[in-house]
């Protein structure tokens, strides 16, 4: 299970996004991104980016270490920002943070170059997950200690927002031609034959159980938490053996 801290002081937001991310200090004395359940894209938000933030991780990504952070909404009171401390008002309880990485630079594709190998491995990631927020306009990279590291996965597997039509939501291909490492001539083929025999019903099984339950109950159409986290696998495992034939927008490298 991901790890349990409790914020004990609330520093400062980040408005890069629109929901409004902050930074936190914890009783563990680390500093997180912290990421609201009261923010107006929700829970599932939150979900996907425990999923797909731990099944990169699982595949040898590297990805800022997840944990989940519980939140007394009393640490807004003294906020001179009403917006902020309404946000903290409506998260109370259990929230997503991740380890902040002191020193870390946005990726800029003009200044740093990324291998086809490793561009075909994220391009293949995103078209697993259709992640729809890794345009060159936003790429959620970053470049910390000379590596390229993944951020912020809570546009992806648009299918749970419509768990009826799911399974056609997701057999659709994906388009890469915006993506911010298209120019890169990725290696898709390359990554597909690594990492998709990785995705496996197990691995799913063991992702899917980091998601906290307080954040999968109540959802129409499923009597349990572990019903709906068997839902957020089914897709990925299909998706696995097929994506790399279906992602369009790229010229792959050789």
């Amino acid at each position: 299970m991901l790890k349990e801290v409790t914020a004990t002081r609330y520093l400062t937001p980040l408005r890069e996004g629109g929901s409004l991310p902050g930074l936190v200090e914890a009783d563990d004395f680390g500093i997180y991104v912290i990421k609201f359940t009261g923010a107006g894209q929700g829970r599932k938000t939150l979900v996907a980016e425990v999923v797909c933030g731990e099944l990169a991780r699982r595949l040898g990504f590297r990805m800022p270490r997840l944990v989940t952070v519980d939140l007394d909404p009393v640490l807004g009171l003294g906020e001179p920002d009403p917006q902020v401390q309404e946000l903290l008002r409506s998260s109370g309880g259990t929230n997503l943070g991740m380890d902040f990485l002191s020193g870390a630079l946005g990726f800029d594709p003009l200044a740093f170059p990324v291998s086809p190998e490793e561009a075909g491995r994220i391009v293949w990631f995103d078209a697993l997950v259709n992640n729809v927020d890794r345009s060159w306009r936003n790429p959620n990279l970053l470049r910390h200690q000379g590596d390229l590291w993944l951020i912020d996965h809570g546009a992806t597997m648009i299918w749970q927002h419509n768990w009826p039509t799911a399974e056609t939501s997701a057999a659709r291909p994906y388009d890469a031609s915006d993506h911010a490492l298209a120019t890169f001539a990725p290696d898709v083929a390359g990554a597909a034959e690594r990492l998709a025999p990785l995705v496996t019903a197990d691995l799913l099984d063991e992702v899917t159980a980091e998601i906290p339950d307080v954040w999968l109950a109540d959802e129409p159409g499923f009597e349990t938490p572990d019903d709906l986290r068997r839902a957020y696998a089914r897709p990925l495992l299909a998706r696995a053996a097929v994506i790399a034939e279906r992602i369009t927008g790229i010229e792959e490298g050789k």
